[in-house]
């Protein structure tokens, strides 16, 4: 006979709870393991993610680019990214090929009509940010007002520009601004048939700080604006380097 046989109803029972415990134990010891591999994962992907956006991952965000010829002209435009195309309009697919007029509307092959070309894609490249400005965030606007007129937009240009960016930094204590031109210049490359006169491009990288950054002051200065032109705007959010 087991040892069972001889216990009294009392220990039967304590057995029972003990046996009882010791499966809800190994139960919870499982299910603790498998949270611990989950949280582990999650982990590994989350500062995966973080430092491959902080060291290579750039959004190049809404590059817009206006076309002012002189006269009506058929224009095509390709553009050599160094990144990933996530966004255009009109569809971008081997160039852009519009119908120009002096003040700006586009129209394509199939008679819509744009105020401007429109782009946005993922990029590698990494952006000095050791030149530039640190502006209080409430000031943001008044800044860009005044960097935008002598860097060569028009006032609905820079309008334009305002409107899209200062939502993501007026609430920012401070905003730390770069003007990129070479360095997005090589990444963006732009082809432009038939070749315009006057071509300006702003590109504007920044991010937000508690804290006041001292930064080398940029000097700013456009062309003046002669013949066929051509404008692009965009920027970047890029992280504390």
């Amino acid at each position: 006979m087991s040892e069972e046989y001889y216990l009294t109803e009392e220990q039967k029972i304590q057995m029972e709870i003990e046996k009882e415990e010791k499966r809800k134990k190994k139960k919870n010891n499982k299910l603790w393991k498998i949270l611990t591999i989950v949280f582990i994962i999650v982990m590994v992907l989350f500062l995966g993610y973080y430092f491959w956006s902080r060291n290579f991952g750039v959004t190049v965000r809404k590059p817009v680019l206006y076309l002012y010829p002189e006269k009506t002209t058929e224009i095509r435009v390709t553009l050599d990214f160094n990144g990933a195309l996530t966004t255009t309009y009109p569809k971008y697919l081997t160039g852009w090929k519009v119908l120009a007029e002096p003040d700006g509307t586009l129209t394509d092959e199939s008679g819509k009509t744009y105020n401007y070309l429109y782009w946005e894609g993922e990029s590698t490249v990494k952006y000095d940010m050791t030149e530039g400005f640190c502006v209080n965030g409430e000031d943001t606007a008044q800044f860009l007002e005044k960097a935008l007129a002598e860097l060569g937009l028009t006032r609905r240009e820079a309008n334009e520009f305002i409107v899209y960016w200062l939502p993501l930094m007026e609430k920012n204590n401070y905003n730390v601004i770069s003007f990129q031109t070479k360095t997005y210049e090589e990444n963006a490359k732009l082809y432009i048939d038939p070749k315009p006169d006057t071509v300006i491009r702003i590109f504007m990288t920044w991010y937000g700080s508690k804290k006041f950054v001292e930064v080398s002051p940029q000097t700013l200065s456009a062309q003046e604006r002669n013949g066929f032109v051509v404008v692009e705007w965009g920027g970047s959010e890029v992280c504390p380097r």
